[in-house]
C-alpha cells in the first residue's frame, strides 16, 4: 500500500462540514446587515416611481387648465369632487367690431360681428387661423359656473361651430348657427377662443374604488382623462368618448375650484397613490385665467 506525504492529503469530511457551517454563519450575518439597505433601495425606488406618476399626471392637468376657455371649468360640488371638466383651446383672436361703413358682406374683409341680429361671419383682427371640420368658437363666456359654453345656442349659449366653408387657413370666421349671440357676450376685449374638434370638452375623473386598499395594499382607483365626447349639459362624471389612464393605484383624489376671484380663479388638486401599503400624496394648484 502506497503512502502519501501529509502535504498531499485532502480535506476530511469533518473539515468540509465545519467550513460549510462557518460559511453559512458568515452569510447569514452578511444578509442581516445588507437586508435593510436593499429594502430601503427598493422602497425608495417605489416611492420615486409613484411620485413621478403623480407629478406627471398633475402637470398634464395643469397644462390643460391653463389653456382652458375662460369660465369653462366646472366641477359638480364647490367644496370638492373627484372629477373636473373644461374646454381646451388651440387658438384664439379678436373679432372686428364697428367696421368702417357698417362692415363688409359675410366672408368679406371688414365684416364685423353683429350682436343685435343673427350673424354667421366676422373678420379676425390679426393673423389668420387654421380651422378644421368640427372646430368650435366661443365668444364672451362670462359665467364663473361654466354654464354658458355648454349651453346650446337656442338656450343662450356662446359657442358656435365652424361652417364647412370656413375650414382651412382663414381671415374670416364662418359659423353654422344662425342664432344671434346673447347681448351679454359682447365684451370690451372683443376676444374669441377656438375649441379643437379632436378634443372638444375634456374631463379628468378619478374612477374605481377610492379609499379601501386591495389585498396587496394597493389603491383601487385610477385617474382617467376623457375627451372627444362632445359637449354635455348637465355635467357627467364618466362622459364616454375616448379615454386614457394617467395614474393607477389611486387611493384618494380631490378637485377644488375656487371662484371667489372671478378673473383669476384657482384649481387645487390632491392626489394619493398607494402601493404595497405605502402612499405618496401630491398637492397642486393651478391659476385659471377667466378673462374672456
Amino acid at each position: 500500500m502506497r503512502s502519501y506525504p501529509k502535504s498531499h492529503r485532502g480535506f476530511t469530511l469533518v473539515e468540509m462540514v465545519v467550513v460549510i457551517v462557518i460559511t453559512g454563519i458568515i452569510g447569514g450575518m452578511v444578509a442581516v446587515f445588507i437586508r435593510a439597505p436593499v429594502q430601503g433601495y427598493a422602497d425608495s425606488a417605489r416611492r420615486a416611481e409613484m411620485t413621478d406618476i403623480a407629478d406627471t399626471a398633475l402637470r398634464r392637468i395643469g397644462r390643460d387648465l391653463r389653456t382652458a376657455v375662460p369660465n369653462s371649468v366646472r366641477i359638480p360640488v364647490a367644496a370638492g369632487s373627484t372629477y373636473i371638466e373644461f374646454m381646451p383651446t388651440k387658438d384664439g383672436g379678436r373679432y372686428r367690431v364697428d367696421a368702417t361703413g357698417g362692415g363688409g358682406g359675410c366672408g368679406a374683409a371688414g365684416d364685423d360681428l353683429d350682436f343685435t341680429a343673427p350673424d354667421t361671419c366676422f373678420e379676425i383682427v390679426g393673423s389668420p387661423i387654421t380651422f378644421v371640420a368640427g372646430d368650435q368658437i366661443v365668444v364672451g363666456s362670462t359665467q364663473s359656473d361654466g354654464s354658458l359654453p355648454y349651453k346650446s345656442a337656442a338656450a343662450g349659449g356662446v359657442m358656435r361651430q365652424i361652417a364647412s366653408g370656413g375650414v382651412g387657413t382663414q381671415q374670416v370666421v364662418k359659423m353654422t348657427s344662425t342664432v344671434a349671440f346673447p347681448a351679454s357676450s359682447e365684451l370690451d376685449g372683443h376676444r374669441f377662443e377656438v375649441v379643437p374638434a379632436d378634443q372638444q370638452a375634456v374631463t379628468y375623473a378619478c374612477t374605481g374604488t377610492l379609499g379601501p386598499l386591495d389585498a396587496n395594499g394597493d389603491g383601487q382607483g385610477a385617474l382617467t382623462r376623457y375627451w372627444a365626447y362632445g359637449f354635455i349639459n348637465p355635467q357627467a362624471a364618466s362622459p364616454g368618448g375616448r379615454s386614457a389612464i394617467l395614474a393607477d393605484k389611486v387611493s384618494a383624489c380631490n378637485f377644488v375650484y375656487n371662484i371667489s376671484n372671478a378673473r383669476d380663479s384657482l384649481v387645487a388638486i390632491s392626489l394619493t397613490i398607494t402601493r404595497g401599503g405605502e402612499s405618496v400624496n401630491l398637492y397642486h394648484e393651478i391659476h385659471v385665467n377667466n378673462i374672456p
